[in-house]
Parts: structure tokens; C-alpha cells; sequence
């Protein structure tokens, strides 16, 4: 007997005391391992990571936590082709491991750098500005978001065993929260080992990633109303689980990935030797190739102007034709098997209820000519494209979820925009056109039913084939869709981090605020010590720390100066009697930049020392203007320290107030420095 796989629970490997379910080996038939969690105690589990894992998150920054993100992608990334030779078993090539794990893993980097550089190095994070709640200013509003106490479950589907659990577990992580993972059991094995990889690296705190290799019976029952769930597979499997009591009663929160009838529109503006109609041939077969069409995002339903449907069908046979099937280490293959001999039943089962209402442009579902490859023991499939006939209600609602897609004409863009959304809410989209106008109408007609939407065409074709074209959820952009689609939400950048933490509208007089967030707040207490902030290293500075400057005058042969040398002749600064004209300046008023360098003379230290650079000035806003020998003054105050884990310095955001005479804020805005962590000895 093969490999049972154990999984990770409770800080130990757990192996089943059964002989469990075999996984079979896509390209031969052969076992590759049994899948079985009998007798794993799933309460324990769960409480693992609440007891454990949980804490050990708690005490750790954004930075800090994405710092151990990155360390465990470096960590992936110098053993992975361990991995690709695991994924080649999964009916994968080479091609298609790297969307899987190059993907995962990279996903993992671009999450880790969001949490490092728009993240504070807190485990707060404000969400927006200060609300004022009064006239005095002693009492505000700010909204915060802060880690929950529970467990991330993340339920996976088969067809990207890395990825679908890297891509959930860098936000949950960065978020505060341990994460159980539940693996589809046909590639539970290369899911298995990518885990096996980190726990034994030791560079995530225990307790933070659990594996459970089999059933997840029962784990839902140990769920409660902090606990997240992120689910990636049917819709069928979805409803089970928005019905779950624990879901319906006991608020845990569910995210849902599920069955997605993407589309690709070619735009009426384009003729068959465009650009854009090579793009769109060229974006159909990827997507039917890619992971022999497993993905959730992959084009099932080419909509075309129906004066070009057969050109293109003729241009998508062709280059289908050129593509090689067999087993994905043969040299020439280019797409492999699916997943299982299940999973080619089920696909040849969709691709008959769409032929009530299609005809079969290219392939056949019962043959296919393979390389290196036995069609009985492995499972594959040719590519098909179909055509629907007009009216086709099939390829609405049915999805083949292997290399199938299906030809659709319309007239106009109206009838294009409601095609798309006949398909009751999808992850992706993508239009090929070169005409804006055209652009504009597919995009807002289709926006409301997709979570993403790619727009090709010649200008930026090169790079987006470089980031992955119409089926690649990119970590900086949200991946999900509405309807049909599972209604859910994930990556996204910050947002997807923001997603597994709980939004909290804070109430309290800025001082309060300023201690809880860690970030000072307008109308706190300021600290002045007598030593200029800008002599005090990042271990010296607090928040709230604060210089006041002299005054200083603004004489009109500074505003003349500044005029000449900048070459910022604009009439409030030099014409008098336009300058008077205008009601907003009632004369000649100072440049507001002349303002902000005038400032800047008045808080600086000029001597070397810890503050080694300004990069950078946020939210400068002009409030009132400042007249020919009005008289200004500027105070300064440590807002928030950010020091930075890989660097002997960190960065110092500081609050800027510019007054006049009257003490009226003529200029405020947030001054950012890079500060050295200590004093040169």
C-alpha cells in the first residue's frame, strides 16, 4: 500500500489507524497515496489554534508577521521543484505547476510586501480619517481594525493544490488569525507536502498552519462566531455549507469561491486581421489548455459578433490543432491531464447537455490522440469548442470544467452585455476591443456581474500576457465574483488582509484614541522637552513629541523671489490688481509651496544627526492664504514611528500645522522621514 498522509494537528503528525481512500496518479492510473483523518480529534484542533496559534500571532506586528511570510517563500521557492515533480503526477505541466506554484508562492511575496510597506508596524490598523462627533474637538470618531480571536478554515478545490492555500494564507496570517487547511483529496498529496515543508522549516510560530489530509466532517460543529471559513469548489457544495448551523446561527463567517461561467467578448469594432482578434483567438485556446481548463476562472462561453463567428471558429480549430496532448513531461506536451477519471466523466457529461444546443466545432470528447500516454489509465480529454445555436440556454448553465468553451454570437453590445449576464454572476471577464467607446459600454454593462474584468488589446497585450492574461487572480486585485459565482471576496492587497479582521467604530477624546492606536491624533497632548525631536533617534522619539517654531515673516520680495526663481508667475503672486479681483485673495498672496519651504526652515535641524532623510510629504492642504508680511509659524509633532525590521532605520511621520499670525492654520500636512534606529556612537 501507498502513502497514507498524515496530517498536522495539535503541534504532531497524525496518521489515520485505517488504510484510508487512494488518490490515483492523473497521467498513469497509479496510486499515489491514501487520504484518510479517521479518528483525528477536530476540537482539539480548532482549540490548537485559538490556544496556540493564536497568541503567538497576537504578539507580533504586520511587519513582523509579514517578515515570516516572506522568510517561508524564500524558504518554498529554493525547494520547489520537489514540488513540480509531485504536480507532474496531478495531470499538470510544467506550465501549469508554475501558475500553481511559482503563483502560490509569489502570491505569498506580493501579500507579504503589501503588509510590510502600506501596513503600520502595529497590530492596529486605521481604516480612513478622524471623524469629528463634537464642536470641541475633544471627542472623535475613527474607525480601527484589529485581529480576531479565531481559526481560518480553508477549504480547497483540487485544481490548485499550492496556490488555492497560499493565496488564503498569506491575508489570514498577516491578520492575526491561525489557519486550518483542508485540501481536495485528489491532490491532497502535493498540499501535504508544501505544509510538510513549512512546519519542518520552524519558520512560522506553532500552532499557525494545520493540515487536515482527509474528511472535514464535523470540523464546521467546532466553529464559532469568531471563526472565518474559505471555500473553493462547487455551488452545490457551497449551499451545503451557507446551511450549515454554525453558519446560519453561530456567525461564522463564510467566504465562497464557486462554479463560474467566465466570458470573453470580442468587440464589434475589430475585423479579422486586427490585433485584438489574434489576441482574442490566442486568450480562448490559453484558456482551454491551462490546467487542461480546470480553472475557475477559465473561458467557458466566447461571445462574438456573429459576422466573425466563423472566422474565429476556423482561427481557435486551428491553433487547437496545433496543441499536444499526453503526459505532461513529454517533451512537446502542452496540456496534460485532468485531474481524475472521475473528473473527465464529469466534463464529458457537461459537454453533452451542451450539445442539446451547440454543435461541435473541433474535438471529441470520447477520443484523443496523446503523447506518451495510455488514454484508458490517464485521464484526458481533447479540447472541444462548441458553438451554440441562437437561443442556447445550455451554455448559461452548464460548466465543463476541463478544456471546453463554447462559440456564442450576438448582434450589438446590448445583447453581448446581457449574454454575459446570463451566466448569473462570474469571476472574470475579458474584453478585446481597441475602441473606448466600445470599452466603456462592455465594461459597465458587464462590471455588475463580474468580480474582475480584463480589457486587451494591442497597447497593453505584452504585459498582460506577462501577469497571466484573463484566468490569473492577480494578490494585488480582489478575486471573487457575485451571483453564481459565490458572492465572496479574497486577495485584493490590504484588502484581502482587512477581510479576516473585525472593523470597529472607536469613539473616545484624542489622547484616548492616541493611546489605543498608537498614532497621534489632532488635539492630543504634545511633549516638549526642551531637545529638538530631530536630535532624538527612533529609540528616543515618542509619539507626541513636538517643536514649535519662531515666527516668520513673508515679505513680498519673498513672494517676488520665489516667483523668479521658480518660475511661478501665476497672477495671485504677481499682478496686484488681478489678485485683488479675485475673492478668494483680495490682493497678492504667497505661493503655497513658498508656504511649505518656509516651514521646512523653520522646524529643521541643519547639524548631521538621526533624522537621515525626508522622502515624502502626505495630505498637504492649503486652508487659507497668506498674505504680502503676514507672519507664520509652523509646530511639529511626532504622529507615528514605524521602524522597519530588515533596516537600521525606520520611518517617522510627523504633523505639520502652519499658522498665521492669528493662530489660524494657514497649511497642514504629514512630513515623512527615514530616522536611524540609534545614535552614532
Amino acid at each position: 500500500m501507498t502513502e497514507l498522509l498524515e496530517s498536522y494537528a495539535g503541534g504532531r503528525w497524525y496518521r489515520a489507524p485505517d488504510d484510508g481512500r487512494p488518490v490515483l496518479d492523473a497521467v498513469t492510473g497509479e496510486e499515489v497515496a491514501r487520504v484518510s483523518s479517521t479518528g483525528l480529534d477536530l476540537a482539539a484542533m480548532v482549540a490548537y489554534a485559538k490556544d496556540v496559534g493564536g497568541p503567538a500571532l497576537a504578539g507580533l506586528t504586520f511587519h513582523e508577521r509579514a517578515s515570516l511570510l516572506k522568510a517561508m517563500a524564500k524558504d518554498l521557492m529554493s525547494v520547489k521543484e520537489e514540488f513540480y515533480e509531485l504536480s507532474f503526477r496531478t495531470g499538470a505541466t510544467r506550465g501549469d505547476s508554475a501558475v500553481d506554484i511559482d503563483g502560490g508562492i509569489g502570491t505569498v511575496f506580493s501579500i507579504a510586501s503589501k503588509g510590510t510597506r502600506e501596513m503600520p508596524n502595529s497590530t492596529v490598523y486605521l481604516d480612513g480619517g478622524l471623524e469629528h462627533l463634537g464642536r470641541g474637538g475633544t471627542f472623535l470618531g475613527q474607525h480601527i481594525f484589529t485581529s480576531r480571536p479565531g481559526v481560518a478554515v480553508q477549504i480547497n478545490a483540487f485544481n490548485f493544490p499550492v496556490w488555492g492555500f497560499l493565496e488564503k494564507l498569506a491575508p489570514t496570517f498577516i491578520a492575526g488569525m491561525p489557519t486550518i487547511v483542508k485540501p481536495a483529496a485528489q491532490t491532497a498529496y502535493l498540499t501535504a507536502a508544501v505544509v510538510r515543508r513549512i512546519v519542518e522549516s520552524g519558520l512560522l510560530p506553532e500552532g499557525t498552519v494545520q493540515l487536515l489530509a482527509g474528511s472535514p466532517e464535523g470540523l464546521l460543529d467546532e466553529l464559532t462566531v469568531q471563526d472565518q471559513v474559505g471555500f473553493t469548489g462547487s455551488a452545490h457544495t457551497a449551499g451545503l455549507l451557507r446551511n450549515h448551523p454554525s453558519v446560519l446561527h453561530d456567525g461564522v463567517e463564510l467566504t465562497v469561491e464557486a462554479d463560474s461561467l467566465n466570458c470573453s467578448v470580442l468587440g464589434p469594432d475589430v475585423a479579422t486581421g486586427d490585433p485584438e482578434f489574434d489576441l482574442f483567438v490566442k486568450g480562448v485556446v490559453t484558456e482551454m489548455t491551462v490546467k487542461a481548463g480546470q480553472k475557475c476562472t477559465a473561458i467557458r462561453r466566447a461571445i462574438v459578433p456573429r459576422a466573425l463567428l466563423d472566422d474565429v471558429a476556423d482561427a481557435i480549430s486551428a491553433r487547437l490543432s496545433g496543441i499536444a496532448v499526453g503526459d505532461p513531461r513529454a517533451d512537446g506536451v502542452r496540456m496534460g491531464a485532468l485531474v481524475s477519471l472521475e473528473q473527465r466523466e464529469e466534463v464529458r457529461k457537461a459537454i453533452q447537455s451542451l450539445r442539446a444546443s451547440s454543435d461541435l466545432v473541433f474535438g471529441d470528447p470520447d477520443h484523443v490522440t496523446l503523447v506518451d500516454a495510455d488514454a484508458e489509465r490517464g485521464a484526458f480529454l481533447s479540447p472541444v469548442l462548441l458553438r451554440a445555436h441562437d437561443g442556447a440556454v445550455e451554455p448559461h448553465d452548464v460548466e465543463p470544467f476541463g478544456p471546453v468553451s463554447t462559440l456564442i454570437g450576438y448582434d450589438d453590445v446590448a445583447e453581448a452585455v446581457r449574454l454575459a449576464g446570463r451566466g448569473k454572476g462570474s469571476l472574470a471577464a475579458s474584453v478585446v476591443t481597441h475602441d473606448g467607446d466600445v470599452a466603456r459600454d462592455l465594461v459597465l454593462g458587464l462590471a455588475p456581474w463580474h468580480g474582475r474584468i480584463l480589457v486587451l488589446d494591442r497597447d497593453d497585450a505584452k504585459e498582460a500576457a506577462a501577469a497571466g492574461g484573463h484566468g490569473s487572480p492577480l494578490p494585488v486585485l480582489v478575486h471573487g465574483g457575485p451571483g453564481r459565482a459565490g458572492g465572496g471576496e479574497e486577495l485584493g492587497g490590504v484588502r484581502g488582509i482587512l477581510h479576516h479582521m473585525q472593523r470597529t467604530a472607536l469613539e473616545g477624546s484624542p489622547d484616548m484614541l492616541t493611546a489605543i492606536t498608537g498614532r497621534w491624533t489632532t488635539g492630543s497632548r504634545r511633549s516638549d522637552d526642551g531637545t529638538h525631536p530631530f536630535r532624538k533617534s527612533l529609540a528616543q522619539l515618542r509619539v507626541g513629541d513636538t517643536i514649535a517654531s519662531a515666527p516668520r515673516q513673508v515679505t513680498r520680495a519673498d513672494i517676488d523671489h520665489f516667483a523668479e526663481f521658480t518660475g511661478d508667475t501665476f497672477y495671485a503672486h504677481t499682478d496686484e490688481e488681478a489678485a485683488a479681483r479675485n475673492p478668494l485673495f483680495g490682493g497678492i498672496v504667497a505661493h503655497g509651496y513658498l508656504v511649505v519651504s518656509l516651514a521646512a526652515g523653520l522646524f529643521v535641524d541643519p547639524d548631521p544627526g538621526p533624522v537621515l532623510a525626508n522622502f515624502g510629504v502626505d495630505n498637504l492642504r492649503f486652508l487659507t492664504p497668506v498674505k504680502a508680511d503676514d507672519t507664520i509659524a509652523v509646530t511639529l509633532t511626532v504622529k507615528q514611528i514605524t521602524p522597519r525590521t530588515s533596516a537600521d532605520y525606520g520611518e517617522v511621520r510627523w504633523d505639520a500645522v502652519v499658522t498665521n499670525e492669528a493662530g489660524e492654520p494657514v497649511a497642514t500636512y504629514d512630513v515623512l522621514t527615514l530616522v536611524a534606529k540609534e545614535l552614532d556612537s
